[in-house]
């Protein structure tokens, strides 16, 4: 029921129960003439009938009323809902307090004893009514504010505009006691959403609104406002038994984003009360939808902007790798330092080879910590003038493998700057193998020497080998004539052997030095080579015929290897090639003076025949490998070898489109390798 009237003025219905008739009429004119409706019965019956019917504000009743007793009337209207608050004021003719207190125990609200005149009554009525009404404005305010509170907590958890629209019409469908309730939101053309609360309380879709007239109204100018509707033709709900309809706009900075509409079986359920309720749902529906609307905002904002930093992270990846192989692509070992000497980059180049490191246990690193082989002090200093100068620094450097190869690395320091501030932050080391360009270098030089040599050598052969073979040819004469006894004159024999000795060492003297200048012609001069197809295991077998007798009075191990396959043919001078390799067994086995194992052995590797001739010797030292190519470059002690072997070994091989390489470590051993071009299909070599 309503809440009760406050004054006069606002016409409070008044039910008498009185059981005289001339007390009722006097009652009720004095109630009228104060601006009262009253009603008029005369017993307990009639009354609860008149209340069933009638929507009263307060009782007037008569203690002494026949039939059932007031007071048992009294507890009836109090045990009931409908009549819980309503006021009673009780009129009796007792005097006696006990009557009084069993009137306020059975639940009346104030005590007047007859007889009472018509401003007393008034007074106490009027004050009955503002007290009921204060009553109800409590707990209209308390039901308010539950309600209000719980919808609020309900909404905080409402993000989505789906659970928005359920969780408002659901608590509004609740707390007004409407008979359908329906929220709708419209928060942009891709997001429109909807929920109805039915008779049974079960939530459905927009399928119960008429979506269109509700969207029409929202979009006029009349959904500034509230609106209450009566006629059907105008309820935005799909429901023919509803009778009225309070439909709120959720508005919120000047737009409408939805409706909150609620709905009643007859009018006088809609009263100020529930209005106010939708009212303040609506706001605060408004105020979520406008949170939901800039969650969806950001949600959509923060898939656009993932979306974005994913696709710009996948190219910076892709970048980074692209980066990284073309680094590792390059045939260079590349590190990069910051100036705090930790180690930022390492290339693939850097993991391989005989030092190499895995990238994954070095970044981070200290330098100094990584490459423990070289000169702390020299690294240090090499990086330090990269940073203070800003200047790129270049160093050639040689480093002897465990296998005795001996390779040639240009190492280049270059600064990097990142930033504007003028300072180096990282220095990036970049090592090359040149050992192919160093030694091509150097084959160059060696040829060009050999050339000059060559052509002095043509020049003084000729003026020494004149002279040469006077002095033998006199020698000789002499060495005839003393045999035939030209000199028997002399007496004392020992002049004679020293003359005879004398004469003989000459003779030897000349010869040898004939032979070392037919040596430098040799060596000189263009051979008159012939080229033919030939197979280097025929050759290699008639060098070990001609080096066989050595093993009479050496202490050296022969082992000749050649493949059961077939070599590939050669086309070259069988006579030079077997002479190369006699030089090089000669010089491995002079390079074993207190025995070892001479080992020469053929292979072929794609278009390649090789021969390896390897000694158990004394080795070469480091120093002396890129020497010994040059002529009269020699380590045997003085009249043991004229330093030319070598030379005209590495002559030949040159000649014939191929190459000689060594390797050699000191008391291990020397391998002396050949590489020669084998005849391709066509029949021509491939040099």
């Amino acid at each position: 029921m309503s809440a009760p009237a406050i004054t006069a003025k606002e016409n409070a219905t008044l039910l008498i129960v009185y059981n005289e008739k001339d007390a009722r009429d006097r009652l009720r004119k004095i109630f009228e003439a104060a601006g009262f409706r009253a009603l008029t019965v005369s017993d307990a019956p009639s009354a609860l009938r008149v209340i069933h019917k009638e929507s009263c504000d307060l009782i007037v009743l008569d203690l002494e009323i026949p039939g059932v007793d007031a007071l048992a009337l009294c507890r009836l209207l109090r045990a009931q809902p409908a009549t819980k608050t309503l006021p009673v004021i009780a009129l009796s003719d007792s005097t006696v307090e006990s009557r009084k207190a069993d009137a306020f125990a059975a639940g009346a609200d104030d005590f007047i004893t007859k007889p009472s005149n018509a401003d007393e009554l008034v007074s106490r009525v009027t004050s009955q009514l503002r007290s009921a009404q204060r009553e109800w404005d409590l707990i209209g305010s308390n039901r308010e504010l539950r309600f209000l509170a719980d919808l609020g907590r309900g909404l905080l958890r409402a993000i989505e505009p789906d659970q928005l629209v359920r969780r408002v019409a659901g608590s509004t469908y609740e707390g007004t006691g409407a008979v359908l309730c329906a929220a709708f939101v419209d928060l942009s053309p891709d997001c429109e959403t909807g929920c109805v609360f039915d008779r049974e309380g079960s939530a459905e879709d927009t399928s119960l609104m008429h979506l269109d007239r509700l969207q029409g109204w929202l979009a006029s100018p009349g959904a500034a406002a509230p609106v209450l509707l009566t006629a059907a033709s105008s309820f935005f709900l799909r429901e023919d038994a509803h009778q009225v309809e309070y439909a709120v706009p959720l508005r919120f900075g000047g737009r409408a984003k939805g409706a909150l509409v609620v709905a009643f079986d007859r009018r006088e359920d809609l009263g100020e009360t529930e209005c106010r309720l939708v009212d303040a749902a609506a706001q605060q529906a408004a105020l979520a939808a406008h949170i939901s609307s800039l969650y969806q905002a950001a949600r959509e904002s923060s898939t656009t902007l993932a979306k974005e930093v994913d696709r710009r992270t996948a190219e910076a990846e892709a970048q980074r790798r692209f980066t990284e192989a073309i680094i590792d692509s390059l045939p260079l070992s590349l590190y990069a330092v910051d100036s705090d000497y930790r180690i930022v980059a390492w290339n693939r180049n850097r993991e391989l080879g005989e030092l190499g490191i895995p990238r994954g246990s070095v970044l981070g690193k200290n330098i100094f910590s990584v490459l423990t082989l070289q000169n702390r002090q020299v690294l240090s200093e090499e990086f330090a003038r990269v940073f203070e100068s800003g200047e790129i620094e270049r160093i050639e450097h040689e480093a002897t493998r465990a296998s005795g190869e001996i390779k040639h690395w240009l190492i280049s320091k270059i600064p990097m700057w990142i930033d504007d501030s003028g300072r180096v932050s990282h220095v990036i080391a970049v090592g090359e193998d040149i050992s192919t360009r160093v030694e091509a270098n150097r084959a160059v030089a060696r040829a060009e020497k050999l050339a000059a040599i060559g052509r002095l050598a043509a020049g003084v052969v000729h003026e020494i080998n004149n002279p040469l073979a006077t002095i033998s040819a006199c020698a000789e004469a002499l060495e005839s004539r003393l045999q035939e006894g030209a000199f028997s004159q002399i007496e004392s024999s020992e002049t004679l052997d020293d003359l005879r000795e004398y004469l003989g060492l000459i003779r030897s003297e000349a010869f040898r030095c004939k032979s070392i200048t037919n040596g430098l012609l040799d060596f000189s001069r263009a051979r008159a080579s012939e080229h033919a197809r030939l197979d280097l295991a025929d050759v290699i077998n008639a060098a070990a015929r001609l080096l066989a007798h050595q093993q009479r009075d050496a202490k050296v191990e022969f082992l000749f290897q050649t493949p059961d396959n077939p070599l590939p043919p050669l086309s070259g001078d069988a006579g030079q090639l077997q002479q190369a390799i006699i030089a090089l067994a000669t010089n491995a086995v002079d390079a074993m003076p207190v025995g070892g194992t001479l080992t020469i052995s053929a292979r072929h590797e794609g278009a390649e025949v090789l021969v390896e001739v390897s000694d158990t010797g004394v080795g070469i030292a480091p120093e002396n490998i890129a020497k010994i190519f040059e002529p009269f470059f020699t380590t045997k002690e003085v009249g043991r070898g004229t330093g030319l072997g070598l030379a005209v070994c590495y002559g030949i091989l040159t000649e014939h489109g191929g190459s000689l390489d060594v390797q050699s470590t000191l008391g291990v051993g020397t391998t002396f390798t050949i590489t020669l071009p084998a005849i391709t299909e066509i029949g021509e070599s491939k040099a």
